[in-house]
């Protein structure tokens, strides 16, 4: 197709009468599908039932000997911290293994900076001027959610392809009221792109106004691959350890996406001095976590290796269905200059940047023909995007039929609010 900006005004309209009964036919199937959020699919959960038997009667003792019935244990099971300890990156007594949540982590850690600080703090962070965090864009709604709910500034910094640009920062870093920063390294939220070693070099190293300055280094797409390829990423923790930052990343990652949504394990690792610091706090707050699930992760997954094996069952249910959304972009919007999309090699999200000033335009759209999409500006703090395009595309819940007919519909609503903006612009006076 040509792009719409270098069509005659005749041909435009003929393009948006076309569109818009394309459009009109598929609302006319009165489906009912929702692509809102990244969720596990049931054949994806299906994969983990046999944990449902785990540990087994009687299998209710660690390597120590210890009753993992009973109280105790905040750091978690020794061979369990063992098993996660290659995927964090950090030996295994800078692990913890909490409960299914690694957003309660979160919460919890920047909850207690907020109180108490952290190792290096001069104060509780709440009680130093206006705090903020640099938040890569496109990036996760449910950590700017955290922010939002404490009042945290949010200081937005764009994506490049290989990590946030790090001359923007470098220089928001230099403000000692900025104490943080949130990151998806790996297959990233939404954009699925991958953290080069220079950008990991650069976050390691760079100077921070503020000496309790952390990267929340959510590696929450750690082993989620979308390809053979298995991309690896710098070690972060020695990275900041060669530089002289031992203790800015708190790392974080979980197992909802690999094994079941609603009862993983949450897992946080980082330095031997944050370590202390964070079980001093969670020792406060818990008396131990679940450590029969804790033996039924180790049970079922038995080493890294099986992990990875379990994982290569979760490539194969949803490459088709990233496969299925690019084919039905790629065929009703090639050319037309209408969007930008990605081709994640691994996460849970497909990125697509409409024209600007659509992507509102597109959600209703989509919403009027029975498809539920994630809300515009939900990839920027406070759900403000200034460019009103970015769209975070959710594929993994459906059925790969139901992802089929989204993605067509999706596709459509995209090329019609396209149109729409470019003959308004025309046909406004001057």
């Amino acid at each position: 197709m040509n792009a719409i900006a270098d069509l005659s005004t005749a041909d435009l309209g003929a393009l948006r009468t076309r569109m818009k009964n394309a459009y009109d036919a598929f609302r006319a199937r009165g489906l009912k599908l929702d692509m809102t959020r990244g969720k596990p699919s049931a054949a994806q959960l299906d994969l983990a039932n046999p944990m449902f038997s785990l540990p087994g009667n009687g299998d209710h003792f660690t390597e120590a000997g210890d009753d993992a019935r009973n109280y105790g244990g905040v750091q978690g099971i020794a061979e369990v911290r063992a098993l996660f300890a290659p995927i964090m990156g950090v030996p295994a007594d800078q692990v913890v293994v909490g409960d299914n949540s690694s957003l309660a982590l979160m919460h919890d850690c920047l909850a207690w900076a907020l109180l108490k600080g952290v190792p290096g703090s001069a104060a509780p962070w709440s009680k130093e001027a206006a705090p903020a965090f640099i938040c890569p864009v496109p990036g996760y709604d449910r950590h700017f959610a955290l922010c939002e709910e404490y009042g945290i500034r949010m200081l937005p910094v764009p994506m490049t392809g290989h990590g946030p640009d790090m001359d923007a920062v470098e220089a928001l870093a230099a403000d000692p009221a900025v104490k943080g920063m949130w990151c998806v390294p790996k297959y990233s939220n939404p954009s699925g792109e991958v953290y080069d070693d220079a950008t990991i070099r650069r976050l390691a190293a760079m100077r921070a106004g503020a000496p309790d300055f952390r990267l929340f280094w959510d590696n929450a797409y750690a082993v989620h691959h979308l390809t053979a390829r298995r991309h690896d990423i710098l070690n972060v923790m020695e990275a900041c350890a060669a530089a002289g930052h031992a203790d800015r990343p708190f790392i974080f990652a979980s197992t909802s996406k690999i094994t079941l949504a609603g009862a993983g394990l949450a897992l946080f690792a980082s330095s031997a001095a944050n370590v202390r610091w964070y079980l001093a706090r969670a020792s406060k707050r818990t008396i131990g976590p679940d450590k029969l699930n804790q033996l039924r992760h180790l049970r079922f997954l038995r080493n890294v290796d099986g992990l990875h094996r379990h994982m290569d069952g979760h490539r194969a249910l949803l490459a088709p269905k990233f496969d299925a959304v690019a084919e039905a972009l790629e065929h009703h919007l090639a050319g037309l200059g209408a969007a930008r999309w990605t081709r994640p090699e691994g996460g849970y999200f497909i990125t697509v940047d409409a024209a600007d000033g659509t992507a509102r335009r597109v959600v209703a759209l989509a919403k009027e023909a029975g498809l539920a999409l994630t809300p515009a500006g939900a990839t920027w703090p406070l759900g403000q995007d200034p460019h009103d395009r970015t769209l975070r595309i959710a594929p993994t819940f459906p059925s790969l039929e139901e992802v089929r007919a989204a993605a067509e519909g999706i596709a459509l609503c995209i090329a019609l609010a396209a149109v729409e903006k470019e003959d308004a612009g025309r046909s406004r006076p001057g």
